[in-house]
């Protein structure tokens, strides 16, 4: 399916049109995620910070002394595998649980999908705080690198909402998407160096983690910057692009295509 550039323009028309509508999920979905709680957006900070206090004591033991200040090391890659998992789950379900808005009224459909992604990104822009604390406490070196953090966080977000419109638009379709989704994201959270290095990896396993896991490239870039404090590799920076710009592609060209089917299964 290609579009034209009169289509490109309609759609980005469209989706001027309707900025305020995803300003207002985006935020409609941050307030349910901290309804009734007393400190609100400060979980944003608190709960990956018990979290990784918590891994840090289960598997310092194993790893820590292969790494040096291991809590900033297992930080930087939870942060961001925590956004990809939790993000695009909840973008699974952004065109079902709103089946009856789409029923009554037009409302571009990739609008919900997006603000999943989108209110996904905002808390973990909310969670770097957290990392910064932990730097500050473990006295983990600044360096000017972790202004490029940018960088990082829009791959990811690509990719991410690349695979969330695939995730939304399947599961419209097959409901046990589900499920099997649940099962990929475990085994894709240690097939990623989290709370290990990748070195530790049988040299087979290691060569299809370092080319084919998207999520190492943007574990790896982010821990450059931040951890090591250096310019990631070019040809990270390009496998990390052309991952994420490829993952928007698929997921939105399959939305757009069976997006007109969604009312006959909703």
């Amino acid at each position: 399916m290609s579009y034209s550039s009169n289509q490109r323009s309609n759609f980005w028309k469209e989706f001027w049109k309707y900025k305020d509508l995803l300003k207002l999920l985006v935020s409609r979905n941050l307030k349910l995620k901290y309804r009734r709680s007393v400190l609100g957006y400060v979980w944003s900070v608190l709960n990956p910070l018990l979290t990784m206090v918590i891994m840090t004591v289960v598997f310092s033991t194993m790893f820590s002394r292969n790494i040096e200040n291991f809590p900033v090391y297992l930080f930087c890659g939870q942060l961001l595998f925590n956004f990809m998992n939790q993000s695009t789950h909840q973008a699974i379900f952004s065109i079902t649980s709103n089946a009856a808005l789409l029923k009554k009224t037009y409302v571009p459909k990739y609008i919900f999908a997006v603000s999943k992604i989108t209110s996904g990104m905002v808390d973990l822009l909310f969670s770097l705080g957290a990392l910064v604390i932990v730097m500050l406490v473990t006295g983990a070196p600044f360096s000017w690198h972790c202004l490029l953090f940018p960088v990082v966080i829009v791959q990811l977000y690509l990719f991410s909402l690349g695979m969330g419109l695939f995730m939304a638009q399947a599961n419209v379709f097959f409901r046990d998407i589900q499920y099997i989704y649940n099962a990929v994201t475990t085994a894709w959270m240690y097939l990623t160096p989290i709370f290990y290095p990748v070195e530790m990896l049988p040299d087979w396993l290691r060569g299809i983690v370092t080319h084919f896991n998207p999520m190492y490239f943007y574990v790896t870039q982010f821990r450059d910057i931040v951890y090591h404090g250096r310019l990631p590799s070019f040809d990270l920076l390009l496998a990390g692009t052309a991952t994420a710009l490829g993952m928007l592609a698929v997921g939105f060209w399959c939305f757009r295509k069976s997006e007109d089917k969604f009312i006959l299964y909703i």
